[in-house]
């Protein structure tokens, strides 16, 4: 009897439901305004994923002035002016204008620790809610992503916009599927369902599954930028459409840096790590190498000196952060290695200006934006040896080697010899065809790029 009342429940209450969803959506698409939204929940991450966010938003002002440009944010001491401020202060970007903001309260829907067990799906199903809630409170003409939540797209769809988005990585890979298969640990598939075949045998039906679903929600999108070939590549694949995505590399801001000496100092060479303090960077990594390459360091070489440089998301960052100052105490090289959190843009020019190397070690790192500002800074590069810093960026130019490639603890410790023991001559013939290749990723060719490609889809100021 109880069942019987429950649906008969469920067919009085779904039919509601549906007409209250549906009269919402159409309310919101009678409403759509002239702009363009930007979903971008978090504006205070400081990567590469931001800068990419306040350029977009500065070349949409320059090729739309008729159109206001708004940003979803979940940042709730985020405003018009700070956000405008941040953008210059932070990465040099000065945008046009201040963009509106509309504050989203459901954030928590799409970290990562919100969901301990089946995050992607948990994160993607959570980015969902969030995007309702945006284009509930603000729904323009043109969705643009800037975060990866391909999830949301169906969602813009429906509500009437035409969407748009940058694809710093995809969600999900066959790179991601191949560890699995091979039973890989790292830091997104776990000790103990690597070491158990019937746990994998599961994860890789739960992955299969999801770049289904994945595919279908990103050929929802009316462009698709990507920020490398190794992206691009992937994209295609999972998308399945190859008309409507394009290669833009990200905005690198290489004329600011190339303004900067080649020369070095001597004593004391430095090694600078830009990255954000999340688990996929590598950092310990990179701290287990600069601790070999002291061990095996000639008696009259001059000790190096190793800088972190980064910021912290949430309390996981912040925690990441005080492990890795705990494990250089532990290697006893605290004395020798720097921690810089959230530090100014123009902090981290004069760093780069005494960077005798710059280290990179995350595998698949689908760009690397650090990579080439190290490069355009004079800075020599030993990145991880995959994806976008050995297709794309740490390439010979004009038959010059410019920087280091390598994969594990003795790879990264040899390069850092190596560039140690390197006569002065030969490291700024290296760094000088190292800034010369930085251009190829210059702002300049970003925004030239970026705006051919949503002239097809935005059209032309009307203005």
């Amino acid at each position: 009897m109880a069942a019987v009342v429950l649906i008969w429940t469920l067919i009085a209450v779904l039919p509601s439901l549906a007409l209250l969803f549906a009269s919402r959506i159409v309310s919101c698409r009678v409403r759509r305004k002239r702009a363009v939204g930007f979903f971008h929940p978090y504006t205070n991450d400081g990567g590469g994923g931001e800068r990419v966010l306040w350029c977009a938003v500065k070349a949409v002002q320059e090729e739309r002035p008729d159109l206001d440009c708004v940003v979803y944010t979940g940042d709730h001491d985020a405003s018009p002016d700070s956000l405008m401020a941040r953008a210059i202060d932070r990465f040099g970007v000065k945008l046009l204008r201040p963009p509106e903001v509309v504050h989203l309260c459901k954030r928590k829907w799409v970290e990562e620790t919100t969901y301990p067990r089946f995050t992607m799906i948990g994160q993607s199903l959570g980015s969902v809610y969030l995007s309702w809630e945006a284009l509930c409170k603000y729904t323009p003409s043109f969705y643009f992503d800037t975060s990866g939540y391909a999830f949301t797209y169906p969602v813009a769809r429906i509500f009437g916009c035409k969407v748009m988005c940058y694809t710093h990585y995809p969600t999900i890979s066959t790179d991601m599927l191949s560890r699995v298969r091979h039973r890989t640990s790292t830091y997104n598939n776990q000790s103990l369902i690597a070491q158990s075949f019937w746990l994998s045998r599961c994860k890789i039906i739960y992955y299969t599954i999801f770049s289904w679903m994945y595919g279908f929600v990103g050929s929802c999108t009316h462009l698709a930028m990507v920020n490398s070939s190794w992206t691009r590549s992937h994209i295609e694949k999972l998308w399945g459409i190859p008309d409507r995505t394009k290669r833009v590399y990200p905005p690198c801001d290489t004329s600011g840096l190339q303004v900067l000496p080649l020369e070095r100092p001597v004593t004391a060479p430095a090694f600078i790590s830009v990255a954000q303090f999340r688990p996929e960077k590598a950092h310990v990594l990179q701290l287990e190498a600069f601790e070999l390459s002291i061990r095996k360091l000639d008696a009259d070489m001059p000790r190096p000196k190793l800088q972190f440089v980064g910021s912290c998301r949430n309390k996981s960052d912040e925690d990441r952060l005080e492990s890795l100052k705990v494990r250089a105490v532990e290697l006893k090289v605290e004395r020798d290695v720097e921690f810089h959190k959230n530090i100014m843009y123009r902090d981290l020019v004069k760093l780069l200006a005494g960077a005798t190397a710059g280290l990179h070690s995350m595998i698949d790192e689908h760009f690397g934006i650090s990579v080439v500002e190290y490069m355009a800074a004079g800075a020599i590069p030993i990145a991880h040896r995959s994806a976008g810093p050995k297709m794309d960026i740490v390439l010979e130019e004009e038959g010059q080697q410019t920087g280091f490639l390598a994969q594990n603890v003795e790879e990264y410790a040899d390069a850092i010899l190596k560039i140690i023991r390197m006569p002065e001559s030969e490291r700024v013939t290296m760094a000088a065809a190292a800034r010369k290749r930085a251009c190829r990723f210059s702002e300049q060719r970003f925004y030239q790029d970026f705006k051919a490609a949503i002239r097809p889809v935005m059209g032309t100021s009307s203005s």
